[in-house]
């Protein structure tokens, strides 16, 4: 295709959208190919701009992760980047209390949603939910629990969808696509009235980006293996630069955005501790009174971790509780995060120093995965043996903007 042709594509107005990004951006609009019908459809609500934005990328999140592995995926979407995303692994009883799932009999897909939103459930507050599988009762009536701005899936059941049709007073997006649509080999974008034109990404992520294992240890088990394909999709459709850890077929942690590739990976390894701090038993046991709502606990649990509040603050949270819980104290919380173990790290690029390899050290690294190309990959790869990490090397470089 020579650059000529690139620009030749032409489009027709497909629907009125009520707005763009914010409410001072109207008109606004989907546009798609003369005489061709929209891959998906509307049956609930009315989506906006960022709620397509957050759909269709999440849609393709989940749908390379169920390729990649023939396991029902989710992802829970914020802003053009994952708040969180998971394959169907089972919930330990530990998972199930953390998750506040413990009386449910969750299907494939509703654990797959269950670790997603789990992730970061304070981020996943008012999320974009994709699906790859019909959605069932089981999932639906999860989803009907949580604040949430739509959902993304290539089918509904007639009582999932009459469930999640109820939310939001009846105005919850609700979009079906076609399981077999596959975008255009060429794909755009309008920045200050320029287009710009590029391939669309199409790079397979499957178990074939592990095989370059560049560390002395090379022992990648079948369970790290889900983890890291799980993160390394997630990171494919996470706003640069970006890294995300993962541990049980779920992302822990995703560090969106930053400038420096290192900053990524301590905001990402703040969120995994927060994680792993949520399995505390003084988090498990906290007295909650009776009226407390599933939200609610999930951000006085947060609160709880973070325990740099302030008087009147912690007046308020201790209303919560039907006795004030003591404070969780730093040596507690370190005590406790040097049992996370056995966590995978991948990175959307290579890692130009290895001072992301000494902080990824201390959330229980132990398998990463990242483009390589760095003028001090030597420096990064003894880093790894230094923590007996094993590190492969998947030549594929993953920017999403």
């Amino acid at each position: 295709m020579s650059n000529d042709q690139m620009l030749t594509r032409q489009y027709q107005k497909q629907m009125e959208m009520k707005y763009g990004c914010n409410p001072n951006q109207k008109p606004a609009a989907i546009y798609f190919a003369p005489g061709r019908k929209l891959p998906f459809e509307v049956l609930n609500g009315n989506p906006g701009y960022i709620n397509y934005c957050d759909a269709l990328n999440a849609w393709q999140l989940v749908k390379e992760l169920k390729v990649a592995l023939a396991l029902p995926a989710a992802a829970s979407f914020k802003h053009v980047s994952p708040a969180g995303a998971a394959v169907s692994v089972e919930l330990s009883d530990l998972d199930r209390r953390v998750f506040d799932c413990q009386d449910l009999e969750l299907s494939p897909l509703a654990t797959a949603y269950v670790r997603a939103r789990g992730a970061d459930p304070l981020s996943s507050f008012g999320d974009f939910i994709a699906l790859s599988e019909k959605v069932d009762l089981s999932t639906a009536q999860i989803i009907a629990g949580v604040i949430s701005d739509g959902i993304i899936a290539p089918d509904y059941e007639p009582a999932a969808l009459k469930v999640l049709s109820a939310k939001k007073k009846g105005s919850y997006p609700i979009i079906k696509i076609d399981l077999d649509y596959q975008a255009d080999r060429m794909e755009y974008r309008d920045i200050f009235g320029i287009t710009l034109a590029q391939l669309h990404n199409k790079v397979v992520l499957d178990k074939s980006i592990l095989a370059n294992v560049v560390t002395n240890n090379k022992d990648i088990p079948d369970s790290a293996v889900i983890d890291m394909i799980v993160t390394t999709v997630a990171v494919k459709y996470t706003q640069s630069n970006s890294v995300g850890y993962g541990l049980n077929g779920q992302v822990i942690g995703l560090g969106a955005g930053q400038q420096s590739r290192v900053d990524c990976v301590k905001l990402a390894g703040r969120k995994v501790d927060t994680w792993y701090l949520r399995r505390h038993p003084k988090l498990l046991e906290l007295p909650f009174k009776d009226e407390i709502k599933r939200q609610e606990r999930v951000n006085a649990r947060v609160r709880y971790i973070e325990s740099d509040m302030t008087d009147a603050e912690r007046a308020v949270f201790n209303q919560n509780f039907t006795s004030p819980p003591a404070d969780l104290s730093a040596e507690e919380k370190a005590q406790w995060l040097t049992g996370l173990d056995g966590v995978c790290l991948s990175s959307d690029a290579f890692f130009p120093f290895r001072d992301s390899i000494d902080q990824a050290s201390k959330r229980g690294v132990k398998y990463i995965l990242q483009a390589g190309g760095s003028v001090r990959e030597d420096e990064v790869i003894a880093a790894a043996d230094g923590y007996g990490m094993v590190m492969a090397l998947s030549g594929i470089r993953l920017f999403h903007h």
